[in-house]
Protein backbone atom coordinates (compact mmCIF):
# COMPACT_ATOMS: atom_id res chain seq x y z
CA UNK A 1 0.00 0.00 0.00
CA UNK A 2 1.28 3.30 -0.78
CA UNK A 3 1.05 6.13 2.00
CA UNK A 4 0.43 8.78 0.04
CA UNK A 5 -1.89 9.58 -3.00
CA UNK A 6 -0.16 12.62 -5.55
CA UNK A 7 -2.83 15.22 -6.30
CA UNK A 8 -1.74 17.64 -8.46
CA UNK A 9 0.90 19.78 -6.55
CA UNK A 10 -0.47 18.29 -3.22
CA UNK A 11 -0.38 15.15 -1.29
CA UNK A 12 -2.59 13.44 1.04
CA UNK A 13 -1.43 10.82 3.94
CA UNK A 14 -2.94 7.97 3.64
CA UNK A 15 -1.30 6.44 6.83
CA UNK A 16 -4.53 6.36 8.50
CA UNK A 17 -7.65 6.63 6.82
CA UNK A 18 -9.10 9.61 6.19
CA UNK A 19 -12.69 11.13 4.96
CA UNK A 20 -14.05 12.72 1.88
CA UNK A 21 -16.76 14.67 2.31
CA UNK A 22 -19.39 14.82 -0.29
CA UNK A 23 -21.30 18.55 -1.72
CA UNK A 24 -23.71 17.36 -4.20
CA UNK A 25 -24.18 20.68 -6.38
CA UNK A 26 -27.25 18.87 -8.24
CA UNK A 27 -31.16 19.05 -8.09
CA UNK A 28 -31.65 15.23 -8.16
CA UNK A 29 -29.10 13.45 -6.10
CA UNK A 30 -30.39 10.64 -3.47
CA UNK A 31 -29.50 12.16 -0.49
CA UNK A 32 -29.14 15.80 -0.11
CA UNK A 33 -30.16 17.35 -4.33
CA UNK A 34 -31.44 20.18 -4.32
CA UNK A 35 -30.27 21.03 -0.81
CA UNK A 36 -27.24 23.32 -2.08
CA UNK A 37 -28.08 25.27 -4.98
CA UNK A 38 -27.55 28.41 -3.72
CA UNK A 39 -24.14 29.50 -4.18
CA UNK A 40 -23.39 30.85 -0.58
CA UNK A 41 -24.89 28.18 1.30
CA UNK A 42 -22.81 25.79 -1.41
CA UNK A 43 -19.92 27.51 -0.20
CA UNK A 44 -20.35 27.48 3.66
CA UNK A 45 -20.98 23.76 3.91
CA UNK A 46 -17.59 23.22 1.87
CA UNK A 47 -15.87 25.26 4.86
CA UNK A 48 -18.05 23.23 7.04
CA UNK A 49 -17.06 20.17 6.00
CA UNK A 50 -13.30 20.74 6.34
CA UNK A 51 -14.10 22.23 9.48
CA UNK A 52 -15.53 19.21 10.83
CA UNK A 53 -12.44 17.36 9.42
CA UNK A 54 -12.86 16.44 5.93
CA UNK A 55 -9.23 15.70 4.12
CA UNK A 56 -11.04 15.74 1.02
CA UNK A 57 -14.32 17.48 -0.20
CA UNK A 58 -15.99 15.38 -3.52
CA UNK A 59 -18.42 18.43 -5.51
CA UNK A 60 -20.80 16.74 -7.81
CA UNK A 61 -22.57 17.94 -10.52
CA UNK A 62 -24.50 15.22 -11.96
CA UNK A 63 -26.45 12.47 -10.25
CA UNK A 64 -25.33 8.99 -10.51
CA UNK A 65 -27.80 7.48 -8.15
CA UNK A 66 -29.25 4.43 -10.11
CA UNK A 67 -31.97 5.80 -12.74
CA UNK A 68 -30.64 9.42 -12.67
CA UNK A 69 -30.62 10.41 -16.42
CA UNK A 70 -27.10 12.35 -17.94
CA UNK A 71 -26.57 15.98 -17.58
CA UNK A 72 -24.42 18.23 -20.46
CA UNK A 73 -21.04 18.85 -19.98
CA UNK A 74 -21.84 22.32 -19.97
CA UNK A 75 -24.91 22.36 -17.15
CA UNK A 76 -21.78 19.96 -14.97
CA UNK A 77 -19.47 22.80 -15.30
CA UNK A 78 -22.40 25.99 -14.55
CA UNK A 79 -22.96 23.79 -11.49
CA UNK A 80 -19.65 23.35 -10.06
CA UNK A 81 -17.09 25.49 -11.62
CA UNK A 82 -18.09 29.06 -9.57
CA UNK A 83 -17.55 27.23 -6.60
CA UNK A 84 -14.63 25.23 -7.05
CA UNK A 85 -13.00 28.72 -8.14
CA UNK A 86 -14.46 30.28 -5.20
CA UNK A 87 -13.22 27.54 -2.78
CA UNK A 88 -9.83 26.79 -3.61
CA UNK A 89 -8.22 30.04 -2.38
CA UNK A 90 -10.28 29.50 0.85
CA UNK A 91 -9.24 25.77 1.56
CA UNK A 92 -6.53 23.80 2.38
CA UNK A 93 -8.61 20.55 1.31
CA UNK A 94 -7.83 17.89 -1.74
CA UNK A 95 -10.67 19.27 -3.83
CA UNK A 96 -12.38 16.64 -5.88
CA UNK A 97 -14.72 16.65 -8.94
CA UNK A 98 -17.03 14.12 -9.05
CA UNK A 99 -17.41 13.45 -13.03
CA UNK A 100 -16.62 11.35 -16.24
CA UNK A 101 -16.58 14.35 -19.07
CA UNK A 102 -13.08 15.12 -20.23
CA UNK A 103 -14.70 18.80 -20.75
CA UNK A 104 -15.00 19.08 -17.40
CA UNK A 105 -11.81 17.27 -16.18
CA UNK A 106 -9.87 20.08 -17.84
CA UNK A 107 -12.35 23.09 -16.90
CA UNK A 108 -11.89 21.55 -12.99
CA UNK A 109 -8.08 20.97 -13.01
CA UNK A 110 -7.65 24.37 -14.66
CA UNK A 111 -9.75 25.72 -11.82
CA UNK A 112 -7.81 24.18 -8.92
CA UNK A 113 -8.98 20.77 -8.36
CA UNK A 114 -7.12 17.98 -6.98
CA UNK A 115 -8.85 14.61 -7.87
CA UNK A 116 -11.16 13.15 -10.84
CA UNK A 117 -13.20 11.32 -8.96
CA UNK A 118 -15.08 9.00 -12.23
CA UNK A 119 -17.84 6.26 -11.79
CA UNK A 120 -16.62 5.10 -15.04
CA UNK A 121 -13.15 4.90 -14.05
CA UNK A 122 -12.21 6.88 -17.09
CA UNK A 123 -13.58 4.82 -19.91
CA UNK A 124 -15.62 8.14 -21.81
CA UNK A 125 -13.68 8.56 -25.24
CA UNK A 126 -10.95 11.14 -24.25
CA UNK A 127 -11.14 11.36 -20.12
CA UNK A 128 -7.99 9.07 -19.79
CA UNK A 129 -5.96 11.82 -22.01
CA UNK A 130 -7.77 14.69 -20.26
CA UNK A 131 -6.83 13.33 -16.89
CA UNK A 132 -3.53 12.02 -17.68
CA UNK A 133 -2.87 16.07 -18.90
CA UNK A 134 -4.53 17.58 -15.75
CA UNK A 135 -1.67 16.33 -13.29
CA UNK A 136 -4.83 15.61 -11.02
CA UNK A 137 -4.94 12.07 -8.92
CA UNK A 138 -8.07 9.87 -10.00
CA UNK A 139 -10.76 7.35 -8.91
CA UNK A 140 -11.28 4.42 -10.47
CA UNK A 141 -14.46 3.15 -9.69
CA UNK A 142 -16.14 0.47 -10.75
CA UNK A 143 -20.04 -0.16 -11.96
CA UNK A 144 -21.15 -2.84 -14.03
CA UNK A 145 -24.33 -1.35 -16.49
CA UNK A 146 -24.39 2.70 -16.08
CA UNK A 147 -26.63 4.88 -13.59
CA UNK A 148 -29.90 4.51 -15.59
CA UNK A 149 -29.48 0.61 -15.72
CA UNK A 150 -27.34 -0.52 -13.14
CA UNK A 151 -29.55 -1.49 -10.95
CA UNK A 152 -31.73 -3.98 -13.24
CA UNK A 153 -30.58 -7.52 -11.73
CA UNK A 154 -26.68 -7.25 -11.56
CA UNK A 155 -25.21 -10.30 -11.68
CA UNK A 156 -20.98 -11.88 -11.13
CA UNK A 157 -19.75 -15.60 -10.75
CA UNK A 158 -17.84 -14.12 -8.06
CA UNK A 159 -17.95 -10.01 -7.36
CA UNK A 160 -14.84 -9.89 -4.97
CA UNK A 161 -12.93 -11.25 -8.35
CA UNK A 162 -14.55 -9.54 -11.11
CA UNK A 163 -13.91 -6.08 -9.29
CA UNK A 164 -10.26 -6.61 -8.85
CA UNK A 165 -10.19 -7.54 -12.84
CA UNK A 166 -11.76 -4.78 -13.81
CA UNK A 167 -10.01 -2.49 -11.22
CA UNK A 168 -6.41 -3.90 -12.23
CA UNK A 169 -7.32 -3.39 -16.12
CA UNK A 170 -7.99 0.09 -15.43
CA UNK A 171 -4.71 0.74 -13.76
CA UNK A 172 -2.65 -0.51 -16.79
CA UNK A 173 -4.72 1.92 -19.08
CA UNK A 174 -3.75 4.65 -16.48
CA UNK A 175 0.05 3.61 -17.05
CA UNK A 176 -0.09 3.40 -20.75
CA UNK A 177 -1.99 7.14 -20.31
CA UNK A 178 0.81 8.50 -18.21
CA UNK A 179 -0.52 8.27 -15.04
CA UNK A 180 1.77 6.81 -12.94
CA UNK A 181 0.37 4.60 -9.70
CA UNK A 182 1.46 7.40 -7.31
CA UNK A 183 -1.73 9.41 -8.66
CA UNK A 184 -4.57 6.44 -8.51
CA UNK A 185 -7.39 5.38 -6.38
CA UNK A 186 -9.77 2.55 -6.26
CA UNK A 187 -13.43 2.36 -5.67
CA UNK A 188 -15.43 -0.88 -5.50
CA UNK A 189 -18.50 1.01 -6.54
CA UNK A 190 -21.16 -0.20 -3.52
CA UNK A 191 -24.54 0.58 -5.00
CA UNK A 192 -23.23 0.48 -8.88
CA UNK A 193 -24.82 -2.76 -10.13
CA UNK A 194 -24.76 -4.49 -7.28
CA UNK A 195 -27.10 -6.26 -4.85
CA UNK A 196 -27.11 -5.92 -1.27
CA UNK A 197 -25.14 -9.31 -0.93
CA UNK A 198 -22.46 -8.23 -3.69
CA UNK A 199 -22.32 -5.44 -1.07
CA UNK A 200 -21.44 -7.23 2.01
CA UNK A 201 -19.20 -9.42 0.03
CA UNK A 202 -16.84 -6.81 -0.87
CA UNK A 203 -17.27 -5.15 2.47
CA UNK A 204 -15.91 -8.01 3.88
CA UNK A 205 -13.63 -8.84 2.02
CA UNK A 206 -12.43 -5.15 0.89
CA UNK A 207 -8.89 -6.37 1.34
CA UNK A 208 -8.77 -8.31 -1.75
CA UNK A 209 -9.72 -5.27 -3.90
CA UNK A 210 -6.39 -3.57 -3.52
CA UNK A 211 -5.28 -4.36 -7.47
CA UNK A 212 -2.00 -3.45 -8.63
CA UNK A 213 -1.36 -2.26 -4.54
CA UNK A 214 -3.04 1.13 -4.74
CA UNK A 215 -5.53 2.44 -2.02
CA UNK A 216 -9.23 2.44 -1.69
CA UNK A 217 -11.68 4.72 -1.45
CA UNK A 218 -15.27 3.02 -0.12
CA UNK A 219 -18.44 5.04 -0.51
CA UNK A 220 -21.02 3.70 1.40
CA UNK A 221 -22.74 6.49 3.07
CA UNK A 222 -26.51 6.74 3.22
CA UNK A 223 -26.66 4.11 0.17
CA UNK A 224 -29.88 1.81 -0.34
CA UNK A 225 -28.11 -0.98 1.00
CA UNK A 226 -27.87 0.71 4.83
CA UNK A 227 -31.54 1.58 3.90
CA UNK A 228 -32.31 -2.07 3.33
CA UNK A 229 -30.00 -3.15 6.51
CA UNK A 230 -31.55 -0.82 8.90
CA UNK A 231 -35.17 0.22 7.16
CA UNK A 232 -34.21 3.81 7.83
CA UNK A 233 -35.07 6.54 4.81
CA UNK A 234 -31.81 8.37 3.16
CA UNK A 235 -31.78 10.71 5.70
CA UNK A 236 -31.73 8.47 8.89
CA UNK A 237 -28.73 6.41 7.96
CA UNK A 238 -25.94 8.59 10.25
CA UNK A 239 -25.60 5.24 12.76
CA UNK A 240 -25.56 2.40 9.92
CA UNK A 241 -23.26 4.81 7.82
CA UNK A 242 -21.00 5.53 9.91
CA UNK A 243 -21.39 1.79 11.17
CA UNK A 244 -20.21 0.62 7.65
CA UNK A 245 -17.16 3.24 7.31
CA UNK A 246 -15.64 2.32 10.47
CA UNK A 247 -15.92 -1.94 9.03
CA UNK A 248 -14.43 -0.35 5.66
CA UNK A 249 -11.57 1.34 7.33
CA UNK A 250 -10.88 -2.14 9.58
CA UNK A 251 -11.17 -3.90 6.00
CA UNK A 252 -8.76 -1.90 4.87
CA UNK A 253 -10.16 1.70 3.00
CA UNK A 254 -8.16 4.38 3.50
CA UNK A 255 -10.32 7.29 1.89
CA UNK A 256 -14.09 6.97 3.03
CA UNK A 257 -16.62 9.04 0.69
CA UNK A 258 -19.43 10.53 3.52
CA UNK A 259 -22.17 12.30 3.94
CA UNK A 260 -21.68 12.95 7.78
CA UNK A 261 -18.15 14.14 7.85
CA UNK A 262 -17.86 15.08 12.04
CA UNK A 263 -19.67 11.96 13.37
CA UNK A 264 -17.04 9.79 11.35
CA UNK A 265 -14.21 11.75 12.07
CA UNK A 266 -15.07 10.93 15.58
CA UNK A 267 -15.63 7.62 15.10
CA UNK A 268 -12.46 7.28 13.48
CA UNK A 269 -10.29 8.95 16.07
CA UNK A 270 -12.09 6.01 18.82
CA UNK A 271 -10.97 3.57 16.24
CA UNK A 272 -7.63 4.59 16.07
CA UNK A 273 -6.99 4.91 19.64
CA UNK A 274 -7.91 1.43 20.30
CA UNK A 275 -5.67 0.38 17.30
CA UNK A 276 -2.90 1.97 18.77
CA UNK A 277 -3.39 0.25 22.40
Amino acid sequence: MSAQLRCGERTLALDSPVVMGVLNLTPDSFSDGGRYLDPDQALARALQIEAEGAALIDLGGESTRPGAAPVSAAEELRRVLPLLERLRPRTRAILSVDTSKPEVIRAAAAAGADLINDVYALRAPGALEAAAESGCAVCLMHMQGEPRTMQHAPHYEDVVREVRAFLGERVTACRAAGIPDERIVLDPGFGFGKTLEHNLTLLRHLHRVRAEGRPVLAGLSRKSMIGALTGKAAGERLHGSVAAALIAAQNGAEILRVHDVAATVDALKVLAAAARG
